[in-house]
């Protein structure tokens, strides 16, 4: 993939891949970000959630711009289906989406690599 790229040791060896500067991987969740928050118990509920402003024009712009995005969800496999199709007729752009998330919250993610996270209180503008 081109926004990526392989640095490589002092002895030539390939390292893991890198984003290209300027560019930013974004795993963004579904509910209470992009949408009304909704359990995975109320399923019927998720074709007609109301988007949170602002954030399909943000997304958009990302991927617009090369960015990598991929949605992360604890939406199950059970509710993929309405899930893409609720995505697409919203009109929002992205090339991934990755389902069951923990639930609860309180998630703890290691990386060998620098993390930044924002947790989201409502407003998509003020992210960046």
């Amino acid at each position: 993939m081109q926004n990526l790229e392989t640095p490589k040791t002092n002895d030539g060896k390939n390292m893991g891949s890198k984003m290209r500067e300027g560019l930013t991987n974004h795993l963004i969740d579904i509910d209470g970000v992009v949408c009304e928050d909704i359990p995975n118990e109320e399923p019927e509920r998720m074709k007609s959630a109301y988007e949170i402003p602002g954030v399909k024009d943000k997304i958009n712009k990302w991927y617009d711009n090369r960015n990598i995005l991929a949605f992360f969800t604890s939406r199950t496999d059970v509710q993929r289906e309405v899930t893409i199709e609720g995505l697409k007729e919203h009109g929002f752009k992205y090339p991934n989406i990755m389902f069951n998330k923990p639930r609860g919250g309180n998630c703890h993610y290691m990386d060998n690599r620098y993390i930044k996270s924002t947790k989201f209180n409502g407003d998509f503008k003020e992210i960046y």
